[in-house]
């Protein structure tokens, strides 16, 4: 994958993006997160990735100060016309180089965007840099199993279905690793498809 590519993926699928991952269990899925959330009104929130603004729709948005960024200009063409009477800041930028300072944002929340961006390990990193100290990464994602080795049947899928713009073979236990004395995890619940899907919730403590 890389993000020419994706913003080609992004551009096609765009149209009909809520129709897939905005019902059904996915819906029921963010609803459920999005509803424990202990987000305050003073917090700084950056959504990497906002897509279509799926998640959006599920807080209170309009007592927050929300910053939401993604790579595709079509994506975030239909979130923004979703929330046009907001106070959001929609900004197309590339999550492996964020343009943000250090330490800017409170909570920072990374939905189904770990398992599409090319490279996760700039992007995590990314998001480590521009949360505050003591700050929160809520990620909904899916990854592979944990201590686990990708099945063979995973292995000869993964490159074809990396050409619609997403990984099924990443893991998160490989991304925290290599950040494990920066971060604390909080939270890792199964929350989809058997596990496949995960909700995790990381603290930064250095």
């Amino acid at each position: 994958m890389n993000n020419k590519w994706n913003k080609i993926i992004y551009k096609v699928g765009s149209s009909f993006y809520d129709r897939f991952f905005n019902t059904g269990v996915f819906l029921k899925t963010r609803k459920k997160i999005f509803q424990e959330v202990p987000f305050q009104s003073k917090q700084k929130i950056l959504f990497v990735g906002i897509g279509t603004g799926a998640d959006l729709e599920y807080i209170d948005y309009m007592n927050y100060d929300i910053t939401a960024i993604d790579y595709s200009p079509d994506m975030l063409a239909i979130a923004k016309s979703k929330f046009e009477r907001s106070a959001i800041q929609f900004l197309e930028m590339d999550a492996q180089k964020m343009t943000f300072e250090d330490e800017s944002f409170d909570y920072i929340v990374a939905s189904l965007i770990l398992s599409v961006v090319p490279d996760e390990h700039k992007c995590f990193e990314e998001m480590i840099r521009v949360l505050k100290q003591d700050g929160k990464i809520l990620i909904f994602d899916k990854f592979a199993a944990k201590h686990q080795r990708i099945t063979v049947t995973k292995k000869l899928l993964r490159p074809i279905i990396s050409l619609l713009g997403t990984d099924i073979g990443r893991s998160f236990e490989d991304m925290f690793s290599q950040q494990k004395q920066r971060l604390k995890i909080i939270k890792d619940d199964p929350v989809m498809l058997k596990g496949m899907y995960r909700y995790i919730e990381v603290m930064k403590v250095k």
